[in-house]
């Protein structure tokens, strides 16, 4: 079955340049094109793809905001465009529940990548995103963070399983963690997975934020 696409720019040359990429795949279908964040959630609701490609800073509606909105709708996973691997809002997009993000001028071969990777329910987070993530959390007000006693929210977890979102949060891959661990990365799979049900969460970047809000990692962790 083909990976089914939809691709949100405001910017056409973009949107179309993005697509013809992704539609030139054997396994990829771009269902629609939106050229706002109102017109995004709009395709998402008609088609219902497996994916949303959506710019972060939109017209009409903006990409958090869209993200929001489809991320609740239902199982349509979305994966941000963004300008520059710092913008000021990748904490907020991945609290709407994005699920990863994509520099404007990726290479092809990375966007086809991403795409796949976080059509398979995987999330696309970089180190350098992390580590922003977690700068912006240190940056907030503490009555912005969460009332759950973290040992409360944690205590649900095995201490492989806190140990595994604890390294998730410095931003190892899989197999990083399966070599620190000692373990194979099918027990680490199992672990991430663990993790994200028993917390209630839809990928590793919220898992981040997660890991940051309950205390059990802080800046300085972060490689």
């Amino acid at each position: 079955m083909s990976i089914r696409v939809v691709v949100a720019d405001d910017q056409e040359l973009v949107r179309a340049g993005f697509s013809m990429i992704l539609d030139a795949q054997p396994d990829i279908e771009v269902v629609a094109e939106a050229g706002d964040g109102a017109q995004a959630v709009a395709a998402v609701r008609a088609h219902r793809p497996d994916l949303l490609l959506l710019d972060i800073r939109m017209p009409v509606m903006d990409g958090i905001e869209a993200a929001r909105v489809v991320c609740a709708d239902g199982d349509c996973r979305v994966l941000m465009l963004t300008t520059f691997d710092l913008d000021d809002y990748v904490y907020d997009a991945l609290r709407a529940g994005a699920s990863g993000f994509l520099l404007k001028d990726v290479r092809r071969d990375d966007l086809v990548h991403a795409v796949r990777v976080v059509a398979a329910g995987e999330s696309l987070l970089a180190p350098s995103v992390t580590t922003k993530l977690i700068a912006d959390f240190t940056s907030r007000a503490p009555s912005a963070r969460p009332a759950v006693p973290p040992s409360e929210r944690l205590s649900v977890l095995t201490g492989r399983e806190q140990e595994t979102l604890r390294m998730i949060a410095r931003g190892l891959s899989n197999a990083e963690i399966a070599q620190e661990m000692v373990v194979s990365e099918h027990t680490v799979k199992t672990h991430v997975s663990n993790v994200l049900t028993k917390l209630g969460l839809r990928d590793r970047g919220q898992a981040v934020i997660a890991a940051y809000e309950t205390g059990l990692i802080v800046a300085g962790d972060v490689r």
